[in-house]
Parts: C-alpha cells; structure tokens; sequence
C-alpha cells in the first residue's frame, strides 16, 4: 500500500500540473476561436500544424525516453552515463533534423499548404527541435523523482503563453495567426533557459555499446509512439488531403479541434497517471505484489476517468462556453472523443506488462493495428462523413488495440484484474450517461440539477464500494467508528 500512496501522490502533483496547465490552456480556446472566425480557417491551421509538430516530436525522441527509465532503474548501467548518452543522442538527431528542414523549408511549406506562410512552420520546426531535447531532462526529474521542479516548469510556459497570446489576440485585437507560433517559439526558449541545472553538474559522455542497447530496447517503442501518436494526430493531418472541398477544410478541421479540446480533459487524466506511473512499474516490478498492484491502479484509473467523462457530459451546457459560438456545432464530437481518450488510457496502463519482460515488439503489433484502422477510417469516411469519422475512428482504433493488449498480456505477463468491479463501474456510468441524455427536461438550470444528483449518484456508489468513508483522511475523524 505505500507503493500506492507514493503513486497517488506523484500523481497528484503531476495531476494538479497537468490538470491546471490543460485548464489555463482552455483559455487559449476561447481566446483563438472568438479572435479567429470559423470562416476565417484560422484554428483550422493552428490545429493542422500542432497535430504535426506532435508527431514529428515521437519522431525525434525515438523512444528514448523509456529507454532511460529502464536502462536508469535496472541497476547494470551508471544512471548518470545513460542520461548524457540519451542527451546527446536526441539532442544531436534534434540539431540535424532542424537544419536539414530549415535549408529545405519552402518545399517542405509549399507541400503542407503553407507556401504563402513558410515562416509558420519554420517556427514550428525550432519549437518541435527544442522540445523533443528538453523532454530527456524533464524524464530525468521524473527519474530522480523531482514532480515539483517537473510541474513548476510546465506551468511556467503555460502562463507565459497564456500571458502573452492575451496580449497580442484581446489586448492589441490581433488576427495573425502566426504570432501563435512565435509564442510557442519564445515560451519554449524561456523553459530551455531554466532547465540548465539539469544539464550541467556532470561529465557529457557518449557510450556506444550503451546507445546501441538502447536503441535495440526503444526502437519498437518508436514504432508504438508513432502509431500513438498518429492514433492522436492523423485526423488532423490527413483531413485537408481527403476532404473535397479544399477552402472548407481549415473551417472544419477547426470546429473538430475546437470541440475536441473539451474531450482533452480525460487525456488531462491519462497524462498525469503516464508520468507518475511509468517510473513506479519500474521500480517495483521486483517486489512480491507487484502484480497486485497494477491491477489495483488499473481499477482505480477506470474509476476516476468514468468520473470524468460523466461530469464532462453532465455539464456540457456549461463547458461549451470555452469555445466561440460559432463552434458550438461540432460538440456532438465529445462524447465520442472522451470514451476514445478512455480506450487509449487504459490501453497504456495495459503495456507495461510488455516493456517489463522485455518484450515492446508488442506494443508495436498493437499500434500499427488501431493506427491502420484510424487511418483507413479517416481516408474512407471523411469524404463522407467529415469530422464525425475522425471521431469514431479514434473510438475503433483505441478500442481494438486496447482488446488486443489486454488478451495477450494476460497470457504474456497475467494479472488478476478485478473484471466484475470495473465491469459494475462501467454499467452504472453507461445508464446514467444514457438517462442524462434522455431527460425530458426543458429548464438547464433543473436539467443540471437532476445531471448533479445522477453524478452524485455514481460518487455515491465509488465511496460505498471502493472508498469507506472511515478511510479517507480529515472526513474519517468525523465518521463514527
């Protein structure tokens, strides 16, 4: 149980961290979609383009971010010679890839539709650079179990961005997309400037023999990233090279990223629980009860993203006043995008049991199955269907690989899941979902009233089933034993 209590609470920080970053970033949807009209294509660009940079990240650190966490913690190597190895081997790719594109960049921005615009990518291509560096002394905070400096450092590019976007796009009225991407550019610099403890204080040293078993070890988790990733950003990429009306596009794409960013609150969850969870797996995978464990964490995330999903739902009425009204439109997508994020989520929490026998070729076969369906989906149904087939090929592609890990990981690696508990969980949030749904109630303010009672309801049944009161610190002292 204090292996628990030590992921609960690195979670916590970790969560409040993202949690936060992810809400302050929301003010930022308000502030593109209500400064940038849906005609205008505006957000339809910026979600292109950060849907790019987002893979060209997998890209970049090439799975070497596990890497050091399992070369780090198995205790054959010096933790310190695998960190400078990592570092200069990503930090290396990074400065070569970023020359390379910038002496080819019209070409490369004429081919992603941004001829007219190229210094739009060219930023991007420095931030993507600087970013894929920086996120090996950010694992390295992880590592040393450092959540505080971790956290500190995300939110201050949060608040800078946030800062400068409101005085550019609401102070000054602006409409240039393209400052966007000089903030981001400037808020990436600030953060590098305040990482250099994490890059001083020791000898740089390039091992070979150690880089080659670290590449052996991350290469299929490349290919598990990049399957990931594209199972995130493939919409977005492929959506203006299918669509059959090139002008209307940007417009579209722009509706589904606005409305999406709502749904972005269960990847909020998964995110936090990926940076406290991975290096516990590791660090405990020796102990006797380790298998107890994961499946206990297993439950406890299913419960808390049920939770998720249904105050989302439940106050949507509120929710969708993040976005411009002009987008309100697209918010039949959230549903549908949060249950997708939930897949996703527990199909991390199942792939563990591959990294720790050794064995990620698997998540690779898994991946590239739900990332075929996402993109044949996409190809296929976007014609037709537009934005709602991004959707619902994200909800099929997360749903296939998440079956497959879970059944050849219980005959790889077995854990004793608790199927029937979460199954309950499950069920109960499914028909409360579905009775918020079909309430025959006109009035908002009495329609959310009954929708707070429904969640109350599931609270209820967490705290009966999972949670005793008697067992929560501060309430159990008022609680009579």
């Amino acid at each position: 149980m204090a292996g628990l209590k030590a992921l609960a609470k690195e979670t916590a920080i970790y969560g409040m961290s993202s949690i936060i970053g992810r809400f302050l970033n929301y003010l930022l949807v308000p502030i593109y979609t209500n400064a940038l009209p849906v005609e205008s294509g505006g957000y339809g660009i910026i979600t292109n383009m950060y849907a790019i940079t987002a893979l060209l990240m997998v890209l970049l650190t090439y799975g070497m971010e596990t890497g050091f966490f399992w070369f780090a913690n198995k205790g054959v190597d010096d933790p310190m010679r695998v960190y400078s190895t990592t570092l200069l081997s990503v930090g290396a790719t990074a400065l070569l890839f970023l020359i390379v594109c910038l002496s080819f960049l019209h070409p490369i921005a004429g081919f992603l539709g941004y001829g007219e615009h190229p210094w739009y990518m060219g930023m991007m291509l420095i931030v993507v650079a600087m970013d894929a560096f920086q996120a090996i002394p950010f694992a390295y905070l992880r590592y040393k179990k450092r959540p505080v400096k971790f956290a500190a450092l995300k939110l201050l590019f949060i608040f800078a961005s946030i800062a400068l976007n409101i005085a550019y796009f609401v102070g000054m009225k602006g409409e240039n997309v393209g400052v966007a991407f000089a903030i981001n550019l400037a808020c990436t610099s600030l953060v590098m400037l305040c990482m250099w403890k994490e890059l001083v204080g020791f000898r740089y040293v390039l091992d070979r023999e150690l880089l080659r078993r670290m590449l052996h070890y991350s290469f299929p988790i490349l290919i598990l990233g990049i399957a990931g990733i594209l199972n995130q950003v493939a919409d977005k990429i492929i959506f203006p090279f299918v669509y059959p009306d090139k002008a209307e596009a940007t417009i579209q794409l722009g509706i589904y990223g606005a409305a999406s960013k709502i749904a972005m609150i269960m990847a909020m969850l998964t995110q936090a629980f990926r940076f406290a969870y991975e290096p516990f797996v590791f660090s405990k995978s020796k102990e006797k009860d380790s298998r107890e464990m994961y499946a206990k964490a297993m439950k406890f995330f299913i419960i808390f993203t049920l939770l998720a999903f249904l105050a989302v739902m439940f106050y949507l009425d509120i929710l969708r006043y993040i976005l411009g009204r002009d987008y309100w439109v697209g918010l039949k997508v959230v549903p549908i995008v949060m249950a997708a994020e939930m897949f996703m989520g527990i199909y991390f929490n199942l792939s563990f049991w591959y990294k720790l026998i050794d064995e990620t070729k698997w998540g690779a076969y898994f991946s590239l199955v739900g990332c075929s369906i996402i993109i044949l989906i996409n190809i296929f149904l976007i014609p037709v269907f537009g934005y709602m087939a991004c959707a619902w090929a994200g909800f099929a592609g997360y749903g296939v690989a998440m079956l497959l890990s879970y059944f050849v990981g219980q005959k790889k690696y077995p854990i004793n899941y608790d199927l029937k508990a979460i199954g309950n969980y499950v069920a109960l949030a499914l028909v409360l979902y579905i009775v918020s749904v079909y309430l025959p109630i006109q009035n908002i303010f009495l329609l959310l009233g009954v929708r707070t009672l429904l969640l109350l309801l599931f609270v209820a049944y967490i705290v009966k089933t999972d949670f005793p009161l008697q067992q929560i610190p501060v309430i159990n002292r008022y609680i009579k034993k």
